[in-house]
């Protein structure tokens, strides 16, 4: 699908390197394929030593070298980084944004452009991992949107939806959930911690529970109510355990957290 298709990155930072690392690791393409484009020289010579592609400096080289232009950079550098580029790619080219909260609108403005890519992927994207959500403008032809989905899904599980409204929500629970679960993690260990447990066999315990119970839960197919109800006997560790969550109202508090996130990627898209 993306054979001799020339791939450029504009900001090569953690979630740009995770699509270069994870495009090579799936042999999708070549490294002589991949232009990747950062301002500091330090992180050029890196990724040029670790992944043999080429680098730049020059965003509009980068922009117009590719024939995929995906765009990594922070939601608050859009403003300064778009303009310099418009008009620079070509009509027969493909924009994918991996930024939280940047609308689609946004790039095709600025950069007088419509094939655009809206995509929110999240930080397990770096190990192959990452559950990323995305979605395409009208000009997007479906030989494009194959280039997408095999982008997207060399970072982990993708999956398309006809709606944009759909990626401020993602963005909620995918694109920031990491932080919801490692805070948790954090916080049982450190309570492990409290009962006697040194900290390295408190981190095992936690994280292998977590990752035992989220396979579980996928191969099972049962409703996460039923599970929690299966450990949970009457007068038990669990009943007691989950008594004190109810109580504390983890379920209120977690879910105005994720209304926050998906609030604040509404307003980084009008911003943009």
């Amino acid at each position: 699908m993306l054979a001799d298709l020339p791939i450029a990155v504009i900001g090569a930072g953690a979630m740009g390197e995770a699509i270069i690392g994870g495009l090579l690791r799936n042999e999708l393409v070549a490294a002589d394929q991949i232009l990747a484009s950062h301002p500091r020289e330090e992180r050029r010579r890196d990724l040029a030593q670790r992944y043999h592609i080429r680098t730049t400096h020059d965003n509009l080289e980068a922009a117009k070298w590719g024939r995929v232009v995906i765009f990594a950079v922070k939601p608050q550098q859009l403003r300064r980084v778009l303009p310099p580029l418009r008009g620079a790619i070509r009509d027969e080219d493909l924009v994918i944004s991996v930024i939280a909260g940047a609308t689609i609108a946004s790039f095709a403005e600025a950069l007088d452009h419509p094939a655009v890519v809206r995509s929110m992927p999240n930080t397990p994207a770096q190990i192959g991992c990452g559950m990323t959500v995305w979605t395409a403008a009208p000009a997007v032809t479906e030989r494009q949107r194959g280039w997408a989905a095999t982008v997207l899904g060399a970072l982990g599980r993708e999956l398309y939806v006809d709606t944009e409204t759909y990626l401020d929500m993602a963005t909620a629970i995918n694109g920031t959930g990491p932080a919801y679960v490692f805070l948790m993690m954090e916080a049982m260990i450190d309570a492990g911690v409290h009962l006697g447990l040194s900290r390295r066999i408190a981190e095992e315990l936690v994280q292998q529970t977590m990752l035992g119970s989220v396979q579980y839960a996928m191969q099972s197919g049962m409703h996460p109510a039923q599970l929690r109800n299966a450990v949970t006997s009457p007068g038990g560790t669990s009943a007691a355990a989950l008594s004190e969550l109810e109580r504390g109202g983890l379920r209120t508090v977690l879910a105005d957290a994720i209304w926050a996130a998906y609030r604040r990627s509404v307003e980084l898209g009008r911003q943009g």
